[in-house]
């Protein structure tokens, strides 16, 4: 494998600067936790959660969007072209591959999840907006289409789209709000490709603005998943929630799951905030125009930070338990994806172009309008 060109001096020292945000991190410390994710990197291009961990290419792709926005865009375009590397046939990846000393191993969890394979056009996009590489843009065209057909072939007449496929070929029986969320940005970004590349996909299209009216106008059609921290944000932050509907959603959720000084619980019935939860909540924020909200998560969440390595420990159990467990980091991990998000969030609180564009959405397609009739949502 051909290594990875380090990047330049000026270039870290740029992209750390930018993302220095008073009362969360110096520049120094932005580019101790970016080195720390690349450190992350395996030779052939992915990233593990940690070493020894698995990957996911959710999280994979976050990361990669994260080397980005820090100076390591060579680094990012060798994650992607692992994503090309391990696509499956049908054009979706495998929810989880095992961490080996020479690279990605064997798929570890064989579920082919829609929000994972749908991701690559978020990050895709992103990545040209970042380095303006049309050659990549052209190479990555194919695995961007692939990626979302196998999407779509999951996408329910009512719009929303189904989370996974398994290894027989069976589809689950029901759609989640926080993946549908994501896909519904990822949609965007593949038709941001498309139009940039010329090619026409008024399939997608209709999929985009069906998903996008499922998400903003039934919620009756997602499995109910409340308790969940994302299923409340994440509407916004994949952009299809915004003005007023967006500030109420926010509101309404905000007491049950923002611990004061702490960060975001994941769960509602747990004592328990994480890293990523937090966050990509500071991200919805920012798109709402709540960016002194984001920057207050943000210092919170700063209790997680290891000044050894600059990463992240996921969570923190802020409660004694029923077994005498005092208050403790949960799990004993420090995630590239945790460490990914917080520098996605400093990116948009800095008005980094490329981020901004992804997550605040305003320059994205979205598809084709879709009403509801008497009987049924139709194209408008």
């Amino acid at each position: 494998m051909t290594p990875v060109p380090a990047p330049t001096a000026e270039g870290l020292a740029a992209a750390a600067g930018l993302l220095a945000c008073e009362g969360v991190l110096s520049a120094a410390q932005v580019r101790t936790t970016a080195e720390a994710i690349a450190a992350l990197q395996r030779p052939d291009g992915a990233i593990p959660w940690f070493h020894g961990g698995h990957l996911d290419p959710w999280d994979h792709i976050e990361a990669a969007m994260a080397l980005d926005v820090a100076g390591f865009p060579d680094h990012a375009a060798a994650a992607y072209r692992w994503l090309v590397a391990s696509q499956n046939t049908d054009g979706s990846w495998y929810a989880a591959y095992a961490d080996a000393p020479e690279g990605i191993a064997e798929p570890a969890n064989r579920l082919r999840e829609t929000n994972f394979t749908a991701y690559i056009a978020v990050g895709v996009w992103h990545h040209w907006l970042a380095t303006g590489d049309e050659d990549f843009l052209a190479a990555m065209w194919q695995p961007v289409c692939r990626a979302t057909d196998f999407v779509l072939s999951l996408q329910t007449p009512g719009g929303e789209i189904v989370w996974c496929r398994d290894e027989q070929g069976r589809e689950a029986d029901e759609a989640l709000l926080t993946g549908c969320s994501s896909m519904y940005q990822a949609l965007r970004c593949a038709l941001a490709v498309a139009e940039r590349l010329g090619r026409a996909r008024p399939d997608w299209e209709l999929a985009c603005g069906r998903l996008g009216h499922a998400l903003a106008a039934h919620p009756e059609r997602f499995a109910d998943k409340g308790t969940y921290s994302m299923d409340w944000y994440y509407p916004v932050l994949g952009t299809a929630l915004r003005g007023e509907a967006a500030d109420e959603r926010i509101a309404e959720g905000w007491d049950r799951f923002v611990v004061p000084g702490l960060g975001v619980r994941c769960v509602s019935t747990n004592p328990w905030v994480t890293g990523g939860e937090t966050c990509e909540l500071a991200l919805a924020l920012w798109a709402i125009g709540d960016a002194e909200r984001a920057r207050t998560l943000l210092r919170d969440i700063q209790h997680l930070r290891d000044e050894a390595d600059g990463l992240y420990w996921t969570g923190y159990a802020y409660e004694a338990d029923k077994d005498g467990n005092q208050p403790a980091v949960w799990p004993p991990e420090k995630t590239a994806w945790t460490a990914g998000a917080l520098l996605l969030a400093l990116a948009v609180l800095a008005e980094d172009k490329a981020t901004v564009a992804v997550f605040g959405g305003d320059g994205l397609p979205e598809g084709m309008p879709v009403a509801c009739s008497v009987a049924e949502c139709v194209a408008a």
